[in-house]
């Protein structure tokens, strides 16, 4: 995951020096950049944006239901611990692409209060997920094994489902505890990815006004 990380780390400092100080870059106040240049901005921005967007919709409402439905506790845990890494760096990067190009096609200074409150959102967005990559998810997986390492003593986690787990957390103040830790981790990097995710829907919606079909 480090090749990942320096790849963010610059995406994000393109993002934020674009956003900041579009003249560095090229960007004219007056708009006159050219059309071939403003094209293929837009289609970063499209392409980065409807990534993050889809991505966030599938993993945080269809995929991982699903997958938490069929697959044993644990062998869903850990397949979490790999895709999570991997899903909020992707959204980070589009994320930071989108606030770039919607930057350079709209340098701050220059900009209207719509258009400031969308590159808002943007930058919403990828906040959340940063969070979420560098933050709660090193603290979500590190409890998760700590709680399966408790769990294989009590002989649970192979079922589909918490039902043996609250059962034996009953009679076992120590996977009580981790529960309730867990618990508390995995809701707050859940309402990060939400806000996220509302962040981008507001995106969508501005967008959808911009499309003339």
């Amino acid at each position: 995951m480090a090749w990942i990380t320096r790849f963010l780390v610059a995406v994000a400092f393109l993002a934020f020096g674009i956003l900041f100080s579009p003249d560095t870059f090229g960007s004219k106040s007056d708009g006159g950049y050219s059309s071939k240049l403003s094209v293929s901005l837009k289609l970063a921005h499209l392409l980065s944006f409807s990534t993050a967007w889809g991505a966030a919709l599938w993993v945080t409402f269809i995929g991982g239901i699903i997958m938490f439905k069929h697959l044993p506790r644990h062998q869903f845990g850990n397949l979490q611990s790999k895709m999570f890494p991997a899903y909020f760096s992707m959204v980070c990067v589009c994320c930071a692409t989108s606030v770039a190009s919607f930057g350079y096609l709209h340098p701050w200074k220059s900009a209207s209060t719509s258009e400031k409150y969308q590159l808002g959102f943007l930058l919403s967005a990828f906040a959340f997920n940063l969070t979420n990559l560098f933050v709660f998810t090193p603290m979500t997986i590190e409890m998760m094994k700590q709680r399966h390492k408790v769990e294989r003593e009590q002989n649970i986690g192979e079922e589909i489902g918490w039902t043996k787990n609250k059962e034996v957390a009953k009679v076992n103040p120590k996977l009580a505890a981790m529960n309730k830790k867990f618990g508390m981790i995995h809701g707050l990097s859940s309402l990060a990815n939400i806000m996220s995710f509302g962040s981008l829907a507001m995106h969508s919606w501005y967008l959808a006004g911009k499309l003339n079909l």
